[in-house]
């Protein structure tokens, strides 16, 4: 509010945006082979990836078309993929120590080809795709892997204060039961996270009460307990969600009151917070200072040493695929038909941010991202939260590009140019885009910085505010309703899935997906 009403903000971009998302569009589609735990066998399913990056299920293709409802909709934050049964094997028998299978018995999982995709979740249900070829196992790895980025960063970007406050309550929570750094299941949209966040302290206290009753041999042990899991984390993500939208419409209810008090009284506001800072300042910056010169300033180097080189190199292979897209459509444009079949060409270009595989090489440039040294340093659990982050910035600053390429052409198609002079503004404009096109790099290694140094800055002071940290809350465990804990009879796995799309808000192009139904966004019947 006080920025709208001072008209100040964030710097003006060099590049545009869009204000419209490019909704209605599907990112990819082909067909897979999926594993139905029901009756144990591998059955095609006809698989597309909408603007929203929520893998959807058809029985077959025919039924899409004739719109009948999919037999899942996938939301895939904080899930991982493998490819290789022997991973998903290794993970699972670490979930349930103690139910090893010896050598010669049946796995739990069996592949008919050798190039399995599978979708692992710490808590929720597992998801099984196979391919006939290498090449279409890289392929899908690439979209999947381009659908958790996605999913993963489910809260809105045009969300600058909700957003924050948000996860800066559980940073605050986290921390208040000494656990610092980075957290991989800091993922996916508010309600996902929250039930994270309760699996995160339930789950152990479930595991020690459940794993000594489980009955049968070692893989029947581990598909009780994944399925125990899935249950528990759906009861939790229900919950979580009809808690939140309670909080969430008080907080809606208060707001119009809140505002015209703000608005009446913001001088006075606003100078009392200033005054109030000063004097925190005086008093914690001493301290600060001295925590900074000691636990921060002496790894600024190794730190922007690992974070630029990789990010470095994926955003010049941003400018790179950019470049050679906009130059083979010169050229078409040149060869076959000039401006006629320009829209076709520009329709395509369009897409490019969104398009995994040709995203693909940008991406892999942050694969080789490693923290050796500094990751124990500064607890971080893995570096997949700032690969994440950069790909999402490289998707964002090429969407920028091609946005900024399109405005721009669109002005210039309004002088009605020749095909010759044509060519020559697409130059032109090319050249002009890529120059203002090296700002999102030196964001976020900033970004990166502060991942890593805020959490072990708030660390290190941590002794002094001991006495006033609050008790932590009881266990989750004892929320449970009556009779849940000693159950431990597996919910049976039903015949059939299914699950509706929600699109996400304007603003900018979406990029999580949301669905209503229940936890994993999807429901059984």
């Amino acid at each position: 509010m006080r920025h709208e009403i001072e008209g100040t903000g964030l710097p003006q971009a060099q590049l545009l945006w869009r204000k419209v998302p490019l909704d209605e569009r599907i990112i990819f589609s082909g067909n897979l082979f999926q594993y139905q735990e029901d009756n144990k066998k591998w059955r095609n399913r006809f698989s597309l990836v909408p603007h929203n990056y929520g893998l959807v299920l058809y029985e077959n293709k025919v039924a899409y078309e004739r719109q009948v409802p999919p037999r899942a909709v996938i939301n895939s934050a904080g899930y991982k993929i493998l490819t290789s049964v022997d991973q998903y094997l290794e993970l699972v028998g670490n979930s349930l120590p103690g139910t090893t299978s010896k050598s010669g018995t049946a796995p739990i999982l069996k592949c008919p080809t050798q190039f399995p995709l599978i979708l692992w979740h710490p808590s929720a249900r597992h998801y099984y795709f196979c391919m006939m070829t290498e090449a279409e196992q890289d392929k899908w790895q690439a979209v999947l892997q381009d659908c958790i980025r996605h999913c993963n960063n489910g809260i809105p970007e045009d969300s600058k204060v909700e957003g924050p406050a948000f996860t800066d309550a559980i940073r605050t929570y986290r921390q208040s039961k000494e656990l610092y750094g980075t957290w991989e299941m800091l993922c996916g949209n508010e309600v996902q996270i929250l039930s994270n966040l309760v699996m995160e302290e339930l789950g152990p206290e479930l595991k020690a009460e459940l794993a000594p009753r489980l009955k049968g041999k070692p893989q029947e042990r581990q598909r009780q307990w994944i399925q125990i899991s899935d249950a528990v984390y759906r009861m939790v993500y229900e919950q979580a969600k009809a808690r939140f939208e309670a909080v969430l419409s008080k907080l809606q209810l208060a707001r119009p009151a809140m505002e015209a008090t703000i608005r009446t009284d913001m001088d006075q506001i606003i100078t009392s917070k200033e005054h109030l800072a000063s004097k925190i300042r005086a008093f914690i910056l001493p301290k600060a200072e001295v925590c900074v010169r000691n636990h921060v300033q002496p790894y600024i180097p190794s730190i922007l040493e690992a974070l630029m080189v990789p990010t470095s190199q994926g955003f010049t292979e941003v400018r790179d695929v950019f470049f050679k897209e906009v130059t083979d459509m010169n050229l078409n444009v040149i060869n076959e038909g000039g401006a006629d079949k320009l829209g076709e060409y520009m329709e395509k270009l369009s897409q490019l941010a969104y398009h995994p595989l040709k995203m693909q090489s940008c991406y892999e440039k942050m694969e080789p991202l490693r923290l050796d040294g500094l990751q124990q340093r500064f607890d971080v659990s893995s570096t997949s939260v700032f690969k994440q982050r950069a790909q999402i910035h490289m998707r964002e600053q090429m969407d920028n590009a091609v946005y900024t390429f399109e405005t721009l052409l669109h002005q210039e198609l309004g002088k009605g140019p020749t095909k010759e002079e044509l060519c020559k503004s697409i130059q032109r404009i090319l050249e002009r885009v890529l120059k203002v096109s090296g700002l999102a790099r030196h964001h976020f290694s900033v970004g990166g910085q502060l991942g890593l140094l805020v959490p072990s800055s708030e660390e290190s002071p941590q002794p002094l505010a001991a006495s006033e940290a609050s008790s932590p809350p009881a266990s989750p465990l004892r929320h449970l309703p009556p009779g849940k804990a000693a159950d431990l009879e597996p919910p049976k796995p039903s015949d059939q899935e299914t699950g509706e799309q929600v699109s996400s808000p304007g603003g900018r192009p979406p990029i999580h997906t949301t669905t209503e139904d229940s936890a994993g966004v999807q429901t059984e019947f």
